[in-house]
């Protein structure tokens, strides 16, 4: 007994020297990293381990990955705002997303590679060899413009539904992504209404004076854009957000269920008021209806197109709120003689007059931010696309535009006859509530370079991953 006491103090002893001497050496490191490189050094040092973990989990469980970069999506483009350090934190996506696909390759033997044999998904897979193509179109003006705008035009859209189709698998799964999202936009909606009645970071009013006055401060008022890249994007996610709050407000029973998803949809809905994005009504006045129909029930149709009648006969026809901006700015989208639509069309008149002997388009990243960072002072640059339509347009031709509306009007059929055909009551309000807000936000892209940035673009590949599969989720009787 002794003898293995002493065995046992010996080995404490030793590894005793061995952590002292870790400790010593990993203190050393942090001490000399914090004093080259001060309070960066010392987030590094905080995030190191942090970071590891999630590439650990990406690797291991994709699925994770997945979810991460959904969260990363809604921050990432307000991130420079808020924080001090000025990083290209859209790097993280793409990074979350490489991980997440190489998960996937190292647990190849789990997953079920027949999910991908679906038309939607070939289809994206071949919008995305159209754009890889177009590298080579002699208009486009600079290679590397095309390796930045890729991204947003198809590159994460096939990557998303990828992963979507294959670790997707549960009803447990839908449930928390929507769940996540709505968490996510009353936290974007809170964040909009600090910016609109408290006041501003000192990174977001130096945002605005780079630049992002021009269109987010308009006679004095201030367009709320959140922790989003710009308040076009944040109001859309909010129609979208207050669509789905709407819809459940409709379908669930209990009274305090419903009371909660009241208080959700006027705040995600104020959310969408304090941005001024106008468009974005669209997501709202389609959604509605359409999810009626979907569903198929009459009292809930008169409901919907009761709802979003309302809605447009006070914006239209009433002055009911006109002494609000919010509420007048949002009654501006209804007026066809409104000055800023009419701008918009004559640039549209002048993109049709220039693309007329152009049916390929004049190469992807010449339009919009990619436009003016490499070609400044170019007439694409100069002339803002204001709708993501124009943009595919311009950057990838009549060809690309009708392969684009191809896949979109394939998506909605596919996904309307797959939602038709569900059981489950429960699935079915999911699925046609992401039907209804993937139409609105179509719909609402014409005025709005909307669809391809986040989060809603991450939000939209997923559910069109999603709703247009959606039958697997009742014949896989292991959910």
């Amino acid at each position: 007994m002794t003898e293995a006491i002493q065995q046992l103090r010996l080995s404490f002893d030793a590894r005793l020297w061995v952590y002292t001497v870790v400790g010593t050496v990993l203190a050393l490191i942090a001490g000399f990293v914090i004093a080259q490189f001060g309070i960066m050094g010392m987030a590094g040092l905080i995030l190191a381990p942090i970071a590891v973990a999630f590439i650990v989990a990406a690797l291991m469980q994709p699925r994770i990955g997945l979810f991460i970069y959904l969260q990363i999506c809604f921050i990432v483009n307000g991130l420079f705002r808020i924080l001090p350090i000025t990083l290209p934190y859209g790097m993280l996506a793409d990074a979350l997303l490489v991980l997440s696909l190489l998960g996937v390759m190292i647990n190849a033997r789990k997953m079920d590679w027949k999910q991908l044999k679906s038309p939607i998904f070939y289809l994206i897979l071949g919008w995305f060899v159209y754009t890889c193509l177009l590298i080579f179109n002699p208009l486009s003006p600079y290679t590397p413009a095309w390796i930045f705008a890729v991204r947003a035009i198809s590159l994460y859209w096939v990557q998303v539904t990828m992963l979507s189709l294959l670790l997707i698998k549960s009803r447990q799964d839908i449930e928390l992504l929507i769940r996540l999202w709505l968490l996510w936009s009353v936290l974007a909606a809170l964040w909009a209404f600090k910016q609109q009645y408290i006041g501003l970071t000192p990174g977001e009013v130096q945002w605005l004076n780079s630049g992002a006055a021009k269109t987010h401060m308009l006679f004095g008022h201030l367009r709320s854009f959140s922790f989003y890249s710009d308040a076009g994007q944040f109001g859309a996610e909010m129609a979208y957000a207050t669509l789905l709050a709407t819809i459940r407000l409709l379908e669930e029973k209990g009274f305090w269920t419903k009371l909660i998803y009241a208080v959700l949809a006027a705040t995600l809905f104020w959310g969408y008021a304090v941005s001024g994005t106008r468009g974005a009504l669209s997501v709202l006045l389609v959604g509605l209806p359409l999810y009626a129909v979907l569903r198929g029930n009459i009292w809930l149709l008169v409901a919907g197109v009761f709802l979003a009648g309302s809605l447009f006969g006070i914006l239209k026809y009433t002055s009911i709120g006109g002494g609000n901006y919010q509420i007048h700015r949002m009654r501006t989208a209804l007026d066809p003689e409104d000055e800023s639509f009419q701008v918009r069309l004559e640039n549209q008149r002048k993109l049709d007059e220039y693309m007329n002997d152009k049916p390929f388009g004049v190469g992807i990243g010449t339009s919009g931010d990619w436009g003016r960072r490499f070609a400044p002072g170019s007439f694409l640059a100069e002339t803002p696309p204001d709708s993501w339509l124009v943009k595919i347009w311009i950057e990838t031709g009549i060809v690309g535009l009708a392969y684009f509306i191809l896949i979109i009007l394939s998506a909605f059929v596919v996904g309307y006859r797959q939602i038709l055909q569900l059981k489950d009551r429960q699935m079915k309000i999911a699925m046609a509530s992401f039907l209804a807000g993937f139409l609105g936000i179509c719909v609402a892209s014409y005025g709005n370079p909307i669809f391809g940035q986040f989060p809603t673009n991450s939000i939209m590949y997923i559910s069109i991953a999603v709703f247009t599969t959606c039958v697997r989720f009742e014949r896989n009787t292991s959910i």
